[in-house]
């Protein structure tokens, strides 16, 4: 009997594997001080919801990501034989990945600006994810559910469709911007972190956005900052060593909250 499993199905599977598995080593990491950028008692105590209940809407979001992802490899006519008949030359994948990344990044910058500067679906619908004000790496994906339909599944969607990607390519890709979107949010500095080498948008670029004064700001996720460079909603911010441990985002400009 044959017990292979199609790409599509892994292209479900993996990322949603792969989002605990990171968010575990995270969690491990989280006990050097040194590197956090808010202190274990912040994280309890001025997050507003408990993560039991974050751990809850992961999971729903995720299932609600997974069924999605099965109806759109179904309805593009995508298979095992397409996939291995596509090009998978270097170059071909670079430019995959490239342009993904970038309708990834468009897409969820308007949303969660429009999110933001719309004050019903602020309040009823994004705010549930602020109620992160200290992320850590498994509340990455803690939205409510119809901003996890509308940004993660919809923008994933469309970065699937518009690149070009094979069902086996966005496996990796998925992977990829999964373990991103985790370390966005995990709250730690680390030494020689790849994503902090390569991409201005990390976990202190993201962590600006989630306290008060960094709400209008700081919108783009998850690779680049393009958009929010010009569209003039970036926050400029120095790293700053704290003298009881660890890092603060501080922002390097003045403003006011109108």
């Amino acid at each position: 009997m044959d017990f292979a499993i199609s790409d599509e199905l892994l292209g479900t599977i993996v990322p949603i594997v792969v989002y605990w598995i990171y968010s575990g080593i995270y969690v491990c990491l989280g006990s050097f001080e040194n590197y956090r950028l808010h202190s274990k008692t912040d994280e309890d105590e001025k997050n507003l919801v408990s993560k039991q209940t974050v751990v809850k809407g992961v999971l729903l979001q995720q299932s609600v990501q997974a069924v999605v992802a099965i109806l759109l490899f179904t309805l593009s006519g995508s298979d095992a034989g397409a996939s291995a008949q596509q090009s998978s030359s270097f170059i071909t994948l670079v430019r995959q990945f490239v342009t993904a990344m970038v309708v990834l990044d468009t897409w969820q910058y308007f949303l969660h600006r429009y999110m933001h500067e719309n004050k019903f679906l602020y309040r009823h619908v994004h705010s549930l994810h602020h109620r992160l004000v200290v992320p850590y790496a498994f509340g990455a994906l803690y939205n409510h559910p119809v901003e996890g339909l509308l940004g993660d599944t919809v923008g994933g969607a469309l970065s699937f469709l518009l690149s070009g990607m094979s069902p086996r390519t966005s496996i990796f890709f998925f992977s990829f911007a999964t373990i991103k979107t985790v370390d966005d949010h995990c709250g730690l500095m680390l030494p020689g972190n790849p994503f902090h080498i390569f991409f201005r948008n990390n976990s202190a670029y993201h962590d600006i956005h989630h306290q008060l004064y960094g709400t209008k700001y700081n919108f783009s996720q998850p690779f680049f900052v393009m958009w929010d460079r010009i569209l003039g909603t970036y926050m400029p911010y120095s790293l700053e060593k704290k003298t009881e441990g660890g890092f603060e985002a501080r922002p390097t400009k003045e403003f006011k909250d109108d």
